[in-house]
């Protein structure tokens, strides 16, 4: 009897020590978090989380102008979904073969593409510039996307061909049986069964494209065509004053496509395969 009330003792102390450890972390994200709304609403924000003497809008009045907001917003969209798009459909293309015809080479690849996920982005960055350049390609929007999509596209295939694993063949099957091609086969049957997979791997990228700054910075040199990642960086003066109050305001109006594709699309993580009863026995 004594030692079952140790061993829950011991349990409980370490179900507290974890939940101590949660806050701690929670805290963590949410005192920056605290920090941008209460600074978004207060003209005299500084570094410090403090309530704002008298609410106010202004500093979103200030920010919400076509050259500061709209345009870099709408030319993040415009780069980031153009090469979601492109990633996701390489990454499912190039995960099928993958998947579905097993091969003494598929490992190593795999582990190449997993390699490849793990080279940061700045050590590449030197001769890729000079390429854009030989090649015409430098400051170019589609230039651009396509070198962001060529960079997520690793881990992207490494996430959907695990997702495209759990998809039973027979199902492909059964779309060849009844005349299909392989690529018909998986744009209607395989695609629309692993949807919570191409959601994962579209929110993924799109996010990580999203928040990208070195790239854009890099090759892109016009500042009509800067997206909002590389525009955030007007607010910090050569001088070393900042406006942080406007900075706050702009950071929430820029992240606020990133959550909203997150809430719109993401109940779809939940529903898992729907296989619907489609393989029996």
């Amino acid at each position: 009897m004594s030692s079952l009330l140790t061993n829950r003792a011991r349990r409980h102390s370490r179900r507290l020590a974890a939940d101590a450890g949660l806050l701690v972390a929670s805290l963590a994200f949410a005192l920056p978090l605290l920090w941008l709304v209460l600074s978004s609403l207060d003209t005299d924000a500084g570094l410090t989380v403090k309530l704002p003497d008298a609410y106010t809008w202004d500093n979103f009045d200030q920010v919400l102008t076509p050259e500061m907001t709209f345009t870099p917003l709408l030319n993040s969209l415009l780069l980031c979904g153009g090469a979601t798009l492109v990633t996701v459909v390489c990454a499912a293309l190039a995960a099928y073969p993958l998947s579905r015809f097993p091969s003494r080479l598929n490992r190593p690849f795999m582990l190449t593409i997993l390699f490849t996920t793990s080279l940061p982005i700045t050590a590449i960055m030197v001769p890729v510039y000079g390429l854009f350049v030989q090649i015409n390609l430098i400051d170019t929007m589609w230039g651009t996307a396509l070198f962001m999509a060529a960079a997520q596209l690793p881990f992207a295939i490494w996430l959907m061909k695990n997702f495209m694993d759990g998809v039973p063949k027979v199902l492909e099957e059964a779309a060849w049986t009844d005349g299909a091609s392989s690529m018909q086969a998986l744009v209607r049957v395989i695609l629309p069964l692993m949807g919570p997979g191409v959601v994962v791997v579209t929110i993924f990228s799109f996010i990580m494209m999203w928040g990208n700054f070195f790239v854009p910075f890099m090759l892109l040199l016009t500042p009509d065509q800067f997206p909002a990642s590389v525009s955030i960086f007007e607010f910090f003066g050569n001088t070393g004053s900042v406006v942080y109050g406007q900075l706050a305001a702009f950071s929430i109006i820029y992240s606020t496509p990133a959550v909203l594709l997150y809430v719109l699309i993401a109940r779809r993580l939940g529903g898992g395969f729907a296989l619907g009863g489609a393989v029996k026995g």
